[in-house]
């Protein structure tokens, strides 16, 4: 089975750095990777956080994919909770209508930021997050012409409508996400970074629970997982320190700019501190490209998929960038053209 390799880009802020540079170095890597043959190129939605640029991803999509030639480029995703269904499917719409063929629309659950800051996105709306799976109909019929679920806005036109809608994906790390595409015939896209240990279960649910839809005949799935490669491990091992320590920052509810290696190693850790940071090592694959290349092959056959996406963060913009050059040159993706 052939492996798609595509991207997952959460717009880091480095340690030191700003969220201008933040920005400026997600155009630089998805260019890169579209000229490495990545598929696709997604880009996530945190707010509140100063060590995450990407609080708008609608408005990343467009200057990425102005930036690229053919890839496809996307939301990993849009957390549909804060917004109107409408709003999402014009924005979807006339981003596909401005490229053709290569919008995705991915869709999320998740707040995306602390509790506070979610009750400030949905200011002035009385609809909670249990009308999440009425949005994702609605959504649907605004981009496609399908039945809404809200029968009043049957009449409600999106425009520019393409002629091809965005391809819709329901993102998760749980099995209710997976439950919804299942049931609304959606790709399901799994979140392996966040969630190390449930995929086998959650996939294989998606898969014999999925029923056909006007968008998609047969279930369709990828999974995102969390990567830092390097020529050597020893090398790699040391760029995950940053990780480790990020991590005890997100449990603290303190989710800063991404430390240095050096920082992390300096960090005083408690036993419980060095616990979580041990443990974010398992949220992924480090190491030289072989051991990566092994680990993604085994996990995408063990999983039943055929397209993983890689998210990689170092606190240095050029061994981020390298460590897709190495998984690419180590699979040997294809060049576009």
């Amino acid at each position: 089975m052939a492996l798609t390799l595509s991207v997952l880009d959460q717009s880091p802020i480095r340690s030191g750095g700003t969220a201008l540079e933040a920005i400026n170095e997600t155009i630089k890597l998805a260019q890169a990777a579209e000229q490495l043959g990545y598929y696709r190129y997604w880009l996530a939605e945190h707010h509140g956080t100063e060590g995450l640029a990407g609080s708008a991803p609608e408005i990343m999509i467009a200057r990425v994919a102005a930036a690229t030639r053919k890839m496809r480029v996307g939301s990993g995703g849009v957390m549909l909770s804060h917004y109107s269904p409408l709003k999402v499917a014009e924005n979807f719409a006339l981003l596909q209508t401005m490229y053709p063929g290569r919008i995705d629309l991915g869709l999320g659950r998740a707040p995306g930021g602390d509790q506070l800051t979610s009750v400030a996105m949905q200011y002035g709306s009385e609809i909670g997050v249990e009308y999440y799976p009425t949005k994702i109909i609605d959504l649907k019929s605004f981009l496609t012409g399908s039945e809404p679920a809200n029968k009043a806005l049957a009449k409600v036109k999106v425009t520019p409508r393409p002629a091809v809608p965005p391809e819709m994906w329901l993102l998760g790390s749980s099995d209710e996400s997976a439950k919804l595409a299942a049931m609304f015939g959606l790709p399901f896209s799994f979140a392996h970074f966040i969630n190390p240990h449930g995929g086998l279960n959650i996939i294989a649910d998606y898969v014999r629970n999925f029923h056909a839809s006007d968008i998609l005949a047969a279930p369709k799935a990828n999974m995102c997982v969390g990567v830092i490669c390097a020529d050597t491990k020893a090398e790699a091992e040391r760029l995950a320190l940053s990780r480790g320590l990020w991590r005890v920052m997100l449990e603290k509810g303190a989710l800063g700019p991404y430390p240095t290696p050096e920082e992390a190693e300096a960090y005083p850790y408690t036993e419980v501190e060095r616990r979580i940071a041990e443990r974010s090592k398992q949220t992924g694959l480090i190491g030289d490209p072989k051991f990566v290349r092994g680990g993604l092959e085994h996990m995408a056959k063990e999983h039943g998929v055929d397209e993983i996406l890689v998210v990689t963060i170092c606190h240095d913009f050029a061994a981020r960038l390298r460590s897709y050059e190495l998984i690419a040159k180590e699979f040997g993706l294809a060049q576009p053209a």
